[in-house]
This record gives C-alpha cells, structure tokens and sequence, in this order.
C-alpha cells in the first residue's frame, strides 16, 4: 500500500515538474521572439505586446510547480553540517521536523495564495496590457500548491514511517 501511494505521489511531483519546465520553456521562446522583434524593429517586426505580463504568469507557474518535486525528492536547500556526527535516529527525527515544517509552510502558502484567488476573482483584476484575468494565474499556482500540500504530507508519512520502523524491516526503505 505504502509502495504504491508512493509511487502515485512521485508521479504526481513528476507531472507538476514537467508542467513547470514547459512553462519555463514557453517563457524562454517568448523572450527570445519578444527580444528578436525588437532588434528587427527597423524591418517592421516588433517586441511581442504584454511579453512582460506573459513572463510574470509563465515564471509564477514554473516556480510553484517546482516545489512539489523538491519536496519529495528532498531537493530544498538544507544544512546537513552535523549530519554526520549524528545517529540515523535523530537524523530521522530532524527529517521528520524538516517535513512538518515544510508541510506547515506549504498550507499557510495555499491557504493565503486561496484568499488571494477569491480577491483576484471578485474584483475581476486583469493585467494592464493583455486584459488577462489575474485570476487564471492564481487558479494556476493554486492547482499546484494544493499538489505540494499533498506531497508535502506524503513526506511526513514517509519521515515518520522511516523513524518508526527498524532500518531492517524491509518495508523501511524510501521509494
């Protein structure tokens, strides 16, 4: 059971990832049309109007479709210096704080990036040049925060299972 949700869950984290870099992708061909429009301005081709605002929306995406896969792959930034001094016991407890933390800070994100969407949508807020409702982008960033709320409480699951379950159980290994 714990194999299978974990392989659901990586697959999720996957699938945010990959949307994020396509998104990253889409804003990189944009820039590079937008800036080579401007070079040819004198041969009547042009910057991509609201390039700008197309950029803000596509790197907003790529960012929060990031951080379901660095939280369960265990990419975020962290200080390992005692690591090594310490037992794998307290090293488990300190992944477990680490996981409780980020899963804390992954539900205050989604919790206020929800206000946000419900102010954007009732006051129908859209973006100066291309008249984009600024809604979309939060209803975007919310999709993916709520995937790394998930994962962030699979990862919980998965410090506490690995600081309960004796190294030579088999079922102890991460997947």
């Amino acid at each position: 059971m714990y194999h299978r949700l974990s392989l659901w869950i990586a697959r999720l984290a996957r699938l945010t990832a990959y949307a994020g870099g396509l998104s990253l992708m889409a804003v990189i061909a944009l820039t590079c049309v937008s800036i080579a429009g401007r070079a040819l301005d004198g041969l009547g081709f042009g910057p991509i109007p609201g390039d700008i605002e197309l950029v803000e929306f596509g790197i907003g995406f790529a960012v929060f479709s990031a951080m379901p896969y660095a939280q369960f792959a265990r990419a975020h930034a962290r200080v390992d210096l005692f690591k090594p001094l310490l037992g794998q016991t307290i090293n488990r407890l300190l992944d477990l704080i680490g996981d409780l933390f980020l899963l804390g800070f992954s539900a205050l994100i989604a919790w206020r990036l929800w206000l946000g969407m419900i102010d954007k949508g009732a006051y129908h807020e859209t973006s100066f040049i291309l008249q984009i409702p600024v809604v979309w982008g939060y209803r975007a960033a919310m999709a993916t925060c709520v995937v790394a709320v998930i994962v962030a409480l699979f990862s919980v699951l998965r410090s506490t299972r690995a600081l309960l379950l004796p190294p030579s159980m088999p079922h102890s290994t991460e997947t």
